[in-house]
Order: C-alpha cells, then sequence, then structure tokens
C-alpha cells in the first residue's frame, strides 16, 4: 500500500546521530513514529514490514537493501523505503517510489532536513507521466501487469505512447490519443475484443441490473453473470456495482454474490423502478413484484447517467441487463 494511503511511516536509524534525526522526522512526517525497540535492523523491519506503509531508515544504504532483501514481493504490495544519512543531506527513494509513495516520502523527507531528494525513477528523472501510479489515480484495472510494466518502458523509451480510449476525459500531455485500437499501445475500455499484446485498462463503469427467483443460489448468479460477459466480450474488471428491487434486499444468494466480489448492491422500490422509461416491460414482473421491470431500470437508477447496453436476459431463475455508465479520466494527481 501507498504511504499515502495508510499515513502510516516507520523510522529507524543506527547511529547517535542518526536517532536524533530520526526522532526529528518521526515528529515531523504526518503518521510517522520512532521504532526504538533494541533489535537488529533486519528483525525490526521483518516484524514490522507488514504494519507499516513506509519506512524512512537513516543509516547506510547497504545495511537497508541486505535487511529487505528477504521481504520483498513486488511493486504493487511493498511499502515504499527510504533511505538518509544521518545528517540529512540525501533522502534517496530506494524501493515503491510510484505506488508505494516513496519518491513523494523521500520530498518530503529531504524538505524537513533541507536536504535533496534522489529520486531514480525514469519517468520521473524524464519528466514523463508515471504510468502505474497513473492508472490507480484513474481508478483503472489493469488486465495484465506484463503489459502494465512493457507499456511503462514503451512510454520510457519513447517520449510517448499512443492511446485508444472509449471514455472522455483528460489524458496526460505525453500520451497520444488515436481514433482506434489497431496502433493503440494502450486500450482504455470496459470491453476485451482487443490484440492481447496491448496494455488494456478497464474503468469501472458497468453496472449490473439483477432479478432472481427466491432462494437462488449465489453460484448460479455467478455462472449467469459469467456467460453475460463473456458472450459480449465485456471485463469482469469494469464492473462497478449491482443493482434491483428492494424486495430482494434479503436475499441470501444475491447479498452473497455480492459479497464475494465486494461490489456494493443498490435497491430500488417498485415505484422508482416504474418511473424509468424506455425499458422492457414485463407481465410476470409486474404481478410478482408490481414493478415494470427489475434488471434493466435498477441498473439506469443505479448508473445515474449511462447507456443500456445490453437489456434483460433470462436464464431459469436469473435475469440481468448492463448498464455502462459515464466515466470521465481526470487530470494527473500532482506529485508532491
Amino acid at each position: 500500500m501507498a504511504a499515502e494511503q495508510t499515513g502510516r511511516i516507520g523510522v529507524l536509524a543506527l547511529t547517535p546521530g542518526g536517532r536524533s534525526l530520526g526522532q526529528r522526522l518521526a515528529e515531523s512526517l504526518p503518521g510517522a513514529e520512532f521504532l526504538a525497540e533494541n533489535l537488529p535492523v533486519a528483525d525490526k523491519l521483518a516484524r514490522s514490514w507488514a504494519d507499516y506503509s513506509g519506512f524512512v531508515c537513516v543509516m547506510a544504504t547497504g545495511i537497508v537493501v541486505r535487511s529487505i532483501a528477504p521481504l520483498l514481493l513486488d511493486k504493487r504490495h511493498d511499502p515504499c523505503v527510504v533511505v538518509m544519512d544521518e545528517l540529512g543531506r540525501f533522502a534517496v527513494s530506494l524501493l515503491s517510489g510510484h505506488l508505494g509513495g516513496g519518491n513523494s516520502l523521500a520530498k518530503e523527507a529531504a524538505a524537513i532536513t533541507g536536504g535533496q531528494a534522489v529520486i531514480t525513477t525514469a519517468s520521473d528523472t524524464l519528466g514523463l507521466t508515471a504510468l502505474d501510479l497513473w492508472v490507480r489515480q484513474q481508478h483503472l484495472a489493469v488486465s495484465d501487469s506484463s503489459q502494465l510494466t512493457r507499456a511503462s518502458g514503451q512510454l520510457v523509451a519513447l517520449g510517448e505512447i499512443r492511446v485508444f480510449s472509449e471514455v472522455g476525459g483528460v489524458l496526460p500531455e505525453d500520451f497520444r490519443a488515436i481514433n482506434g485500437p489497431e496502433a493503440a499501445q494502450i486500450i482504455i475500455s470496459a470491453r476485451t475484443d482487443f490484440a492481447p499484446d496491448r496494455l488494456l485498462l478497464h474503468p469501472p463503469q458497468l453496472v449490473i441490473g439483477i432479478g432472481c427467483n427466491r432462494g437462488t443460489p449465489w453460484q448460479e448468479i455467478e455462472e449467469s453473470l459469467t456467460e453475460l460477459l463473456v458472450s459480449h466480450s465485456l471485463a469482469l474488471q469494469s464492473i462497478k456495482g449491482l443493482a434491483s428491487i428492494d424486495l430482494k434486499s434479503d436475499e441470501e444468494g444475491l447479498l452473497a454474490f455480492a459479497d464475494r466480489h465486494n461490489w456494493p448492491l443498490e435497491f430500488f422500490s417498485k415505484q422508482q423502478l416504474n418511473e424509468v422509461s424506455g425499458v422492457s416491460y414485463s407481465d410476470a414482473v409486474m404481478k410478482a413484484t408490481g414493478a415494470q421491470g427489475v434488471a434493466e431500470p435498477a441498473a439506469l437508477l443505479a448508473a445515474q447517467t449511462g447507456q443500456l447496453i445490453i437489456r434483460k436476459k433470462k436464464w431459469k431463475n436469473v435475469t440481468m441487463a448492463v448498464v455502462v455508465a459515464d466515466y470521465m479520466l481526470s487530470a494527473p494527481v500532482p506529485v508532491i
């Protein structure tokens, strides 16, 4: 997790001078605390690794490298690590500079001591967009992390990258918008039917309207959704939420299905559903619920603004419809 997400920073030091600076940093950095236990650095880091989003180590870089080596997983999960000399002249962003917030933490620490932040990530030194950080800021899901690494390298090597986007909004200056996916190196879409050698980013914009018979197990709802997404080449990662009628607010299978995916589930009354125009009408649904329909109007209401792209599809016990909600890319968030 990034330092700016959790706000817990551990500060470590070895020498008396280092401890003096470490305590000063711990008092000045938001959410920081000085780790004063009398333990070897490697043991102290191992004990604290999962509890902090970042570390500032006032000591030699070599000690830190040897201590953290057995703990490393990947840049999506490792906390950031900044190394400072005990005079505070340099703050080196050693680990997880982008996603972990290490570059920002190094700049904050250097500002406190009047020192110099040392940033070595290529995109920062070249003044380019940090692609992994931008993706997270935009709440985009990555279909293949290896393609993210590849695209980041292409951006650094070429100074720009070609992007085809099916959503509106602002792209960074070093992203070149193109009109079709064929020549794109990055594709931003809720769909999946593109060449596999591109970085495919899925925006959270699909709302699934669901109706189901009483007692339908979550597994049956899951199977229906999988079939629906595969048949229409839509990404599971683009689902932002589910919607249904309030009569289903105690439906165990539906609630369990939403909980398994950590998707919000919104319910609407029959009066609200009946106010939605342009949806399919069902005599059977009207008789059972008093609503003209469930899946289509519920999805449209939950999306607030969007387009009904898949009208209701019915299985034995489940009915689903899909709305693609409006989604806009925002201007990149400046890094401290």
